[in-house]
């Protein structure tokens, strides 16, 4: 798990929100141990700013103890606090010891966020062209609302004032509001394979 974890290393420079998958396997021996140690982890990194939330998928079969944790940072640079924390790293170090190998470590950052679904398989983003052509129409959409209900009333307002008002309503829209309910909208078009295989 710890080299899986480096990787991360790799990630853009942006400073974007980021969404972090982690699939395990627990040792059927440390079950309730590994529930004790995720729980104390998941505490610790709800105390570091710019979390945003966790989600914990638990193993439906008894047989195959694998879980996957999912969560969210607002910015690439507060998940690298965390990231680099002596509390992570000792939480880590007891992880380490309940599961049966490395594991799976995911980090996804930009237009990938949008593109999440809550499954309890790996996340695997879609083509970029689709991400491209949905993104696009979302926000040539947002853009003629914005122009026609929305700036007419801000003319009080000093141009760039507004601008980083409108700006600042499209990416909360986006985030939070529209592409979570758009993505699963079009999620036979955006993931195909995943639905096949579900059928």
């Amino acid at each position: 798990m710890t080299k899986q974890m480096n990787q991360s290393d790799r990630m853009e420079s942006d400073d974007t929100p980021v969404t972090i998958d982690i699939i395990l396997n627990v040792k059927p021996s440390c079950r309730e141990e590994f529930e004790r140690v995720a729980a104390e982890t998941i505490a610790a990194a709800e105390m570091f700013e710019g979390h945003l939330g966790v989600n914990v998928f638990r193993p439906d079969d008894s047989s195959s103890l694998q879980y996957r944790i999912v969560f969210k940072f607002d910015r690439l640079s507060n998940y690298r606090l965390w990231e680099s924390s002596e509390i992570r790293k000792g939480y880590l170090a007891q992880l380490n010891r309940l599961i049966v190998d490395e594991g799976k470590f995911q980090v996804l950052t930009g237009l990938e966020t949008w593109f999440t679904l809550s499954t309890n398989k790996a996340i695997l983003p879609p083509p970029r062209y689709k991400m491209f052509l949905l993104t696009w129409g979302i926000i040539f959409i947002l853009i003629n609302f914005m122009n026609r209900l929305v700036i007419p009333n801000l003319s009080f307002l000093p141009p760039p004032l507004a601008t980083l008002l409108v700006s600042g309503l499209m990416v909360f829209a986006m985030t939070y509001i529209i592409m979570p309910r758009v993505t699963k909208l079009f999620a036979k078009w955006l993931y195909p394979r995943n639905h096949d295989a579900q059928q």
